[in-house]
């Protein structure tokens, strides 16, 4: 199964959800995402007031930016 990051819209769309008092798991069918990715989602970008979608997404663009990038090695480089 390969994982696709949440997007902006689906951020405001937890948002909207949270606030109309759906569950997690709720949201999760709705979206079509595991419940696990919702909770991830809200735990690992919220600020102090809550989640909020913006700052969810300025978080997650953040983290992004900064994430160290794996470099392939190929049979090519090691024989060079």
């Amino acid at each position: 199964m390969n994982y696709i990051q949440l997007i902006e819209q689906e951020r405001y769309q937890i948002y909207a959800l949270k606030k109309a008092k759906h569950s997690q798991e709720d949201i999760a069918t709705l979206l079509n995402r595991s419940p696990s990715t919702i909770s991830r989602e809200i735990r690992r970008n919220k600020g102090l007031r809550g989640h909020h979608p913006k700052q969810a997404q300025a978080f997650c663009s953040s983290r992004r930016q900064e994430a160290h990038k794996t470099i392939k090695v190929t049979d090519e480089v090691w024989a060079g």
